[in-house]
């Protein structure tokens, strides 16, 4: 009887109240990741479709319950520090960050405000992101990808077992490049293989990089570096016409015209990232999750390609190979 005192207009404005009441709960049930990445190639893009899968698995579907925005910062490092200080600004539930630039420029922007979840780091610790793996505390942790650097040259002295000057090319503005090469001499020096070293600052100067190593080393390889991989045609194309094995330490970079690698398949990573992301989103905190390390590798081949380069694989290294590209 009271509702008849109202007008039409204010009845209809009584009835539509709930649903305005309603639509902020609704809207904050959904959670909202931010991925960004410091270039896209093969592995990377790997990477991030992982963890994007892994969500789903885990029950946050984009579209549904999650929104997801993904920028890549194109090689740029000043660009990375833009995307992260926008991400900051939106205040999602986790910023995802590919790569050691992206994660530092993450890292930094957050100040601990924004959870953060890197992925495909060699060096997390020299890369000053987390002070701990096994407790990386403040708002911090992640999935590194350290290479295993015992095996890539075991496996390249079954393949040349006169392999005595490797010529490395990397970024030397990258940490965790920086980071492996020095590792990689260390071991290198053990096995009697000299490390060469190839600078390139940036995409457009590894074809240079490659030819200036020519003559000088016996084989090319080529480290996750990220400005390395996102240009790895121009270095197997030095590799062709100088006769100079190529070796990768990604798998994805097999297909593309290294010889072989021994490393992680990427997607796998980015499983492993996808669950620590949820693990986040279902309330635990980032710096009570030690960072963890990838164990499983793969051995990946190409035969036609290193024909291409002046080398046959032995017929065990071929049996034992995860991957053959044909």
């Amino acid at each position: 009887m009271l509702l008849s005192r109202f007008s039409p207009a204010l009845l209809a404005a009584a009835v539509a109240a709930p649903l305005l009441i309603a639509s902020p709960v609704l809207a904050a049930a959904q959670k909202v990741v931010k991925i960004t990445a410091i270039v896209e190639h093969p592995a990377l893009d790997a990477c991030r479709k992982g963890a994007l899968d892994e969500l789903a698995a885990e029950g946050f579907v984009p579209g549904k319950n999650l929104s997801v925005e993904f920028q890549s910062a194109q090689g740029d490092v000043g660009t990375a520090g833009q995307i992260a200080k926008k991400f900051v600004g939106d205040a999602p539930d986790v910023i995802v960050a590919i790569a050691t630039p992206s994660a530092q420029a993450a890292v930094a922007a957050a100040h601990g405000t924004v959870p953060v979840v890197f992925s495909a780091v060699s060096d997390p610790v020299g890369a000053r992101l987390v002070s701990s793996l096994e407790h990386p505390g403040a708002n911090v942790t992640g999935v590194t990808d350290r290479l295993p650097l015992q095996q890539h040259l075991a496996m390249m002295r079954q393949i040349l077992p006169h392999l005595k000057r490797l010529g490395v090319l990397y970024n030397p503005g990258e940490a965790n490049s920086v980071s492996e090469v020095a590792r990689l001499k260390t071991i290198a020096a053990a096995q009697g293989i000299t490390v060469v070293e190839g600078p390139a600052p940036d995409s457009n100067s590894v074809l240079g990089a490659a030819r200036s190593l020519a003559g000088k080393v016996d084989a090319f390889y080529t480290p996750t570096d990220n400005t390395v991989v996102s240009a790895l045609e121009a270095v197997v194309k030095v590799g062709i016409d100088t006769q100079l094995p190529v070796f990768a330490g990604d798998t994805g970079s097999v297909p593309r015209g290294a010889i072989a690698a021994v490393g992680f398949d990427y997607y796998d990573v980015g499983r492993q990232t996808g669950k620590i992301v949820a693990r986040i989103l279902k309330g635990e905190k980032p710096g009570d999750i030690a960072v963890e390390g990838v164990n499983k590798t793969n051995l990946a081949l190409n035969p036609a390609m290193a024909a291409k380069m002046g080398i046959t694989f032995p017929p065990a290294l071929l049996k034992s190979a995860t991957t053959i590209v044909k």
